[in-house]
Protein backbone atom coordinates (compact mmCIF):
# COMPACT_ATOMS: atom_id res chain seq x y z
CA UNK A 1 0.00 0.00 0.00
CA UNK A 2 1.49 3.33 -1.07
CA UNK A 3 2.06 6.06 1.73
CA UNK A 4 -0.39 8.63 2.83
CA UNK A 5 1.07 11.63 1.75
CA UNK A 6 3.67 12.29 -0.97
CA UNK A 7 7.06 12.34 -0.03
CA UNK A 8 7.70 16.27 -1.27
CA UNK A 9 5.53 16.71 2.44
CA UNK A 10 9.12 15.94 3.85
CA UNK A 11 10.74 19.23 3.10
CA UNK A 12 7.33 21.37 1.77
CA UNK A 13 7.76 23.31 5.21
CA UNK A 14 10.72 25.06 4.45
CA UNK A 15 9.13 26.33 1.25
CA UNK A 16 7.29 29.62 1.11
CA UNK A 17 4.30 30.33 -1.71
CA UNK A 18 7.00 32.71 -4.26
CA UNK A 19 9.12 30.03 -4.17
CA UNK A 20 6.48 27.10 -4.80
CA UNK A 21 5.43 29.54 -7.69
CA UNK A 22 9.12 29.77 -9.12
CA UNK A 23 9.19 25.54 -8.83
CA UNK A 24 6.27 25.37 -10.63
CA UNK A 25 6.62 28.01 -13.37
CA UNK A 26 10.00 27.00 -14.08
CA UNK A 27 9.37 23.18 -14.39
CA UNK A 28 11.80 21.83 -11.76
CA UNK A 29 10.30 18.58 -10.38
CA UNK A 30 9.06 16.81 -13.62
CA UNK A 31 9.30 12.96 -13.03
CA UNK A 32 11.74 10.90 -14.68
CA UNK A 33 9.77 7.43 -14.81
CA UNK A 34 10.96 4.12 -14.28
CA UNK A 35 13.67 2.28 -16.47
CA UNK A 36 13.29 -1.10 -18.08
CA UNK A 37 16.43 -2.81 -16.39
CA UNK A 38 16.53 -1.48 -12.66
CA UNK A 39 19.33 -2.06 -10.09
CA UNK A 40 19.10 -1.61 -6.33
CA UNK A 41 22.24 0.13 -5.09
CA UNK A 42 22.62 0.44 -1.21
CA UNK A 43 24.97 3.22 -0.05
CA UNK A 44 27.02 2.36 3.56
CA UNK A 45 24.72 0.39 5.75
CA UNK A 46 27.33 -0.40 7.81
CA UNK A 47 27.57 -0.62 11.82
CA UNK A 48 28.84 2.39 12.46
CA UNK A 49 26.23 4.28 10.31
CA UNK A 50 23.08 2.61 11.89
CA UNK A 51 24.63 1.89 15.53
CA UNK A 52 22.92 -0.04 18.50
CA UNK A 53 19.92 0.49 19.85
CA UNK A 54 21.00 -1.70 22.46
CA UNK A 55 23.45 0.80 24.05
CA UNK A 56 20.86 3.42 24.61
CA UNK A 57 22.25 6.81 25.69
CA UNK A 58 26.12 5.24 25.37
CA UNK A 59 25.23 4.47 21.32
CA UNK A 60 26.99 7.82 20.30
CA UNK A 61 30.07 7.01 22.04
CA UNK A 62 30.55 3.74 20.68
CA UNK A 63 29.44 4.68 17.33
CA UNK A 64 29.78 8.50 17.29
CA UNK A 65 28.73 8.33 13.34
CA UNK A 66 25.41 6.49 14.12
CA UNK A 67 22.20 7.81 12.49
CA UNK A 68 20.55 6.24 15.07
CA UNK A 69 16.51 5.32 15.12
CA UNK A 70 16.25 7.05 11.77
CA UNK A 71 18.66 4.72 9.99
CA UNK A 72 17.37 1.73 11.35
CA UNK A 73 13.63 2.65 10.34
CA UNK A 74 15.17 2.93 6.89
CA UNK A 75 16.78 -0.64 7.30
CA UNK A 76 13.35 -2.49 7.62
CA UNK A 77 12.54 -0.77 3.80
CA UNK A 78 15.67 -1.82 2.84
CA UNK A 79 15.73 -5.53 3.51
CA UNK A 80 12.23 -5.32 1.80
CA UNK A 81 13.67 -4.56 -1.39
CA UNK A 82 16.60 -6.58 -1.87
CA UNK A 83 14.56 -9.50 -1.38
CA UNK A 84 12.41 -8.01 -3.93
CA UNK A 85 14.98 -6.99 -6.17
CA UNK A 86 16.71 -10.49 -6.00
CA UNK A 87 12.94 -12.20 -6.30
CA UNK A 88 13.07 -10.18 -9.71
CA UNK A 89 16.76 -11.59 -10.62
CA UNK A 90 17.67 -7.62 -10.79
CA UNK A 91 21.08 -6.36 -9.48
CA UNK A 92 21.89 -5.67 -5.50
CA UNK A 93 24.95 -4.04 -4.80
CA UNK A 94 26.46 -2.70 -1.49
CA UNK A 95 28.91 0.22 -0.79
CA UNK A 96 31.15 0.40 2.12
CA UNK A 97 33.10 3.06 2.79
CA UNK A 98 36.45 1.77 4.54
CA UNK A 99 39.44 3.57 5.26
CA UNK A 100 43.01 2.30 6.44
CA UNK A 101 43.96 2.93 10.07
CA UNK A 102 46.85 4.98 9.68
CA UNK A 103 44.68 7.29 7.33
CA UNK A 104 46.61 7.01 4.46
CA UNK A 105 43.91 6.79 1.90
CA UNK A 106 41.24 9.24 3.46
CA UNK A 107 42.61 12.18 1.00
CA UNK A 108 40.63 15.35 1.69
CA UNK A 109 38.34 13.96 4.10
CA UNK A 110 41.10 13.40 6.61
CA UNK A 111 40.97 18.13 6.33
CA UNK A 112 37.52 18.08 6.79
CA UNK A 113 37.29 15.69 10.28
CA UNK A 114 39.03 13.71 12.79
CA UNK A 115 40.44 10.24 11.85
CA UNK A 116 38.57 8.27 14.97
CA UNK A 117 40.66 4.88 15.02
CA UNK A 118 37.91 3.04 17.18
CA UNK A 119 35.73 -0.27 16.65
CA UNK A 120 32.46 1.47 15.97
CA UNK A 121 34.18 3.69 12.75
CA UNK A 122 35.03 2.80 9.17
CA UNK A 123 37.70 1.82 9.87
CA UNK A 124 39.23 -1.56 8.00
CA UNK A 125 38.92 -4.70 9.81
CA UNK A 126 36.40 -3.77 12.30
CA UNK A 127 33.11 -4.19 13.63
CA UNK A 128 32.36 -0.57 12.81
CA UNK A 129 32.84 -1.27 9.21
CA UNK A 130 30.73 -4.27 8.13
CA UNK A 131 27.37 -3.97 6.70
CA UNK A 132 24.86 -4.96 9.22
CA UNK A 133 24.17 -8.17 9.85
CA UNK A 134 20.47 -7.57 8.53
CA UNK A 135 21.25 -6.74 5.30
CA UNK A 136 23.87 -9.90 4.74
CA UNK A 137 24.71 -10.07 0.99
CA UNK A 138 23.62 -13.30 -1.05
CA UNK A 139 25.21 -14.84 -4.15
CA UNK A 140 25.15 -12.55 -7.12
CA UNK A 141 25.11 -9.29 -4.66
CA UNK A 142 27.86 -7.50 -5.44
CA UNK A 143 29.72 -5.38 -3.12
CA UNK A 144 32.05 -2.18 -3.99
CA UNK A 145 34.06 -0.34 -1.56
CA UNK A 146 34.63 3.05 -1.63
CA UNK A 147 36.99 5.71 -0.46
CA UNK A 148 34.90 9.25 -1.42
CA UNK A 149 31.04 9.99 -1.17
CA UNK A 150 30.37 9.14 -4.43
CA UNK A 151 29.97 5.60 -5.31
CA UNK A 152 31.03 6.10 -8.81
CA UNK A 153 34.34 7.19 -7.51
CA UNK A 154 37.29 5.56 -7.88
CA UNK A 155 35.12 1.76 -8.49
CA UNK A 156 34.14 -0.08 -11.20
CA UNK A 157 30.40 0.48 -10.39
CA UNK A 158 29.88 2.08 -14.04
CA UNK A 159 31.66 -1.10 -16.21
CA UNK A 160 29.56 -3.68 -14.11
CA UNK A 161 26.32 -1.10 -14.64
CA UNK A 162 27.10 -1.16 -18.48
CA UNK A 163 27.94 -4.86 -18.47
CA UNK A 164 24.54 -5.83 -16.97
CA UNK A 165 22.42 -3.05 -19.39
CA UNK A 166 20.88 -1.24 -16.62
CA UNK A 167 19.31 2.11 -17.05
CA UNK A 168 17.85 2.70 -13.57
CA UNK A 169 19.34 2.80 -10.44
CA UNK A 170 17.13 2.53 -6.75
CA UNK A 171 19.32 4.08 -4.73
CA UNK A 172 18.98 3.79 -0.60
CA UNK A 173 21.49 4.07 2.80
CA UNK A 174 23.23 6.69 3.90
CA UNK A 175 23.48 9.56 4.28
CA UNK A 176 21.22 11.31 2.54
CA UNK A 177 23.06 14.63 2.34
CA UNK A 178 26.24 13.23 2.08
CA UNK A 179 27.28 9.73 0.15
CA UNK A 180 23.62 8.91 -1.14
CA UNK A 181 23.57 12.65 -2.77
CA UNK A 182 26.25 12.58 -4.42
CA UNK A 183 25.91 9.11 -5.71
CA UNK A 184 22.46 10.70 -6.99
CA UNK A 185 24.22 13.53 -8.72
CA UNK A 186 26.82 10.97 -10.67
CA UNK A 187 24.06 8.73 -11.41
CA UNK A 188 22.15 11.63 -13.24
CA UNK A 189 25.40 12.89 -14.60
CA UNK A 190 25.83 9.40 -16.53
CA UNK A 191 22.07 9.65 -17.52
CA UNK A 192 20.55 7.08 -15.33
CA UNK A 193 17.03 7.08 -14.30
CA UNK A 194 17.13 7.37 -10.72
CA UNK A 195 14.66 6.81 -7.72
CA UNK A 196 15.79 7.63 -4.39
CA UNK A 197 13.27 6.10 -1.62
CA UNK A 198 12.50 8.69 0.83
CA UNK A 199 12.16 5.74 3.85
CA UNK A 200 14.95 4.15 2.79
CA UNK A 201 17.44 6.78 3.24
CA UNK A 202 18.53 8.37 6.44
CA UNK A 203 20.79 11.01 8.00
CA UNK A 204 22.22 12.45 11.17
CA UNK A 205 20.19 15.38 10.67
CA UNK A 206 16.61 16.21 9.74
CA UNK A 207 17.06 19.49 7.81
CA UNK A 208 19.41 17.54 5.75
CA UNK A 209 18.15 14.91 5.13
CA UNK A 210 15.08 17.06 3.91
CA UNK A 211 16.77 19.76 1.92
CA UNK A 212 18.67 16.62 0.15
CA UNK A 213 15.58 14.87 -0.89
CA UNK A 214 14.49 18.13 -2.11
CA UNK A 215 17.09 18.81 -4.16
CA UNK A 216 17.20 15.54 -5.82
CA UNK A 217 13.97 15.40 -6.45
CA UNK A 218 14.10 19.03 -8.14
CA UNK A 219 16.50 18.01 -10.35
CA UNK A 220 18.44 14.58 -10.35
CA UNK A 221 15.87 11.78 -9.76
CA UNK A 222 12.61 11.19 -8.50
CA UNK A 223 12.23 10.54 -4.40
CA UNK A 224 9.50 8.60 -4.16
CA UNK A 225 8.19 5.84 -1.60
CA UNK A 226 9.48 2.35 -0.99
CA UNK A 227 6.17 0.51 -1.56
CA UNK A 228 6.32 2.73 -5.59
CA UNK A 229 9.01 0.77 -6.26
CA UNK A 230 7.65 -2.79 -4.60
CA UNK A 231 4.93 -2.14 -6.54
CA UNK A 232 6.59 -1.23 -10.02
CA UNK A 233 8.95 -4.65 -9.48
CA UNK A 234 5.97 -6.51 -9.14
CA UNK A 235 5.28 -5.36 -12.64
CA UNK A 236 8.09 -6.17 -14.37
CA UNK A 237 7.81 -8.76 -16.46
CA UNK A 238 11.25 -11.22 -16.07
Amino acid sequence: MSQPIPPSEIWSSYLDDDERDLLSGAGFGRRIGYGERPALLVIDAQRYMLGDAMLGDDELSVYPSSCRETGRSALVHIQALCEAFRRQDCPVIFTQFVLAADGSDAGIYRRKRDLLAIEGWCIEGTHGAQLVEELCSQSGDLILKKLKPSAFAGTPLLGHLIDRKVDDLVVVGGSTSNCVRATVVDAAALNFRVQVCADAVFDRIAVSHAISLFDLDRQYADVVWSSDVLAWLDGIER
